[in-house]
């Protein structure tokens, strides 16, 4: 078809992809993949080939595709105000009313909320919002970041920084001198494997314990963490991790952000994941599930503790220096609105928890048995089946061997689409919220069969 010909010539000749290996997309050795629809769980591509999406983009369609009621609010906010900043006070009904939606479902402890457009301008502006906060305390020495390896927290300067994968630092001079690692809690991978979960999560908080002493508990500022870690591998924490590791920050007055880009509005079951989890966070970064991705749209969730210190830091240096032009932009905020009251209509925290248990069930029923898979894991509705040349001691495949993404690719030649995840053969899964048991067992019926066919 003439057409679609033009395009895909047009894509690759006009269109710079993130994350893509650009040369070969350019030589056409990689697929060019024009969407053009999608309803429920699955997407349509251009010569209308339907597909399952397993994924939700990129763990963020919760609703699912095809909602006319977010697109007729996002039509009618157009219509009736395209945009106009927030900035000196201003706002409009939706960003107003969705703030207000948010802090009734968010942690009692939280305040207010800052608008952006992408979760890693979000966590760009916590970081600052961290360095003014004890700045204006008086510790102007209590500026660095630790984030754990293998974390995601986005692919600017600073939000690459603290995303702990190899990609996304290699040649980007990443990540910045105030930016420190520490250990992931991953405990399949776990170095000594006679530990205990209960031991491993305690291993995690001394090893943080002594990277404070190392650096000076009176430089370390915040500590950074999703609830459940997301691209680097969906890995659940060990039992009693995070009890363990808000104990060291209390103790040397470090401050904790829930990254919730991925977990925020439903995913694990839970509203938010610091639920889900018992943490007591001073901010919480939000982006995907706020919109749906319906519309751009990002949060920062500051606390009752860190909003005094803002407030007071304005009252003595005047207004606070920190703005995007699209700030709570009025479109994303009604397209928020609109997704919150459906996640709530449609039952679908519900839905997660209680399907997501399936997931999770029938995954492991399928797959716990293979040889090469060395486990299943999850929780809600996150799923992770990772391949291994030998499970016990767990021993990885060579990488070069590209194994989960052959798993990856033969699921999408059956129309399910699973994500191969970076650093390991691992197939993940971040379905809509609103997948039913029977689009469920189509994902795990086609799983199994990828991964026998490609470890056959």
């Amino acid at each position: 078809m003439l057409t679609n010909d033009q395009l895909a010539l047009w894509d690759r000749e006009n269109f710079f992809h993130p994350s893509t290996h650009l040369a070969q997309h350019a030589r056409g050795e990689t697929p060019s993949r024009v969407i053009a629809g999608g309803d429920g769980v699955h997407i349509t591509d251009r010569d209308g080939r339907r597909m399952l999406d397993a994924f939700a983009g990129l763990y963020c369609v919760n609703v699912g595709y095809g909602r006319t009621e977010i697109a007729e609010a996002i039509a009618k906010q157009a219509h009736e105000l395209a945009y106009y900043h927030s900035y000196v006070g201003h706002g409009t009904e939706a960003s107003i009313t969705l703030a207000k939606m948010i802090l009734d479902r968010a942690p009692a402890n939280m305040s207010k909320v800052y608008f952006g457009q992408s979760g890693s301008d979000a966590n760009e502006t916590n970081i600052k919002l961290v360095w003014y906060y004890n700045n204006i305390r008086g510790l102007p020495q209590k500026k660095k970041i630790i984030s754990r390896w293998r974390g995601y927290h986005g692919s600017g300067l600073m939000t690459g920084s603290l995303t702990g994968l190899d990609l996304f630092h290699k040649k980007f001079d990443l990540p910045l001198s105030q930016v420190i690692h520490t250990e992931a809690p991953y405990y399949l991978r776990r170095a000594d494997a006679s530990m205990s979960e209960a031991q491993f999560a305690q291993d995690c908080a001394d090893k943080l314990e002594a990277l404070i002493q190392a650096e000076g508990p009176d430089t370390i500022a915040a500590f950074i963490g999703e609830p459940i870690l997301g691209t680097g591998g969906i890995v659940p924490p060990p039992a009693g991790y995070w009890d363990a590791i808000q104990k060291v920050l209390k103790k040397h007055d470090i401050l904790l952000i829930a990254d919730e880009v991925v977990t925020g509005f439903g995913r694990l079951g839970t509203m938010f994941g610091s639920d889900h989890y018992g943490i007591t966070p001073d901010i919480i970064t939000i982006a995907k599930g706020l919109t749906s991705a319906y519309a751009p749209l990002s949060g920062s969730i500051v606390s009752d503790k860190v909003w005094k210190v803002l407030e007071d830091g304005t009252d003595e240096y005047g207004p606070i220096g920190h703005g995007w032009t699209y700030s709570a932009h009025p479109i994303g905020a009604a397209a928020g609105v609109a997704n919150l009251k459906l996640i709530d209509e449609l039952g679908l925290v519900e839905n997660a928890d209680k399907t997501g248990a399936y997931l999770n069930g029938a995954l492991k029923d399928a797959l716990a048995g293979h040889p090469h898979v060395a486990e299943v894991r999850g929780e809600g509705l996150m799923a992770a089946v990772e391949l291994a040349e030998t499970k016990e001691p767990f021993g990885a495949f060579d990488l070069a061997r590209k194994i989960g993404a052959a798993v990856s690719a033969a699921m999408a030649s059956q129309d399910v689409i699973a994500r191969a995840m970076p650093q390991g053969d691992i197939i993940g899964f971040a379905p809509p919220l609103c997948i039913t048991e029977a689009e469920v067992d189509r994902v795990v019926e086609v799983t199994k069969r990828a991964v026998e066919s490609v470890l056959s």
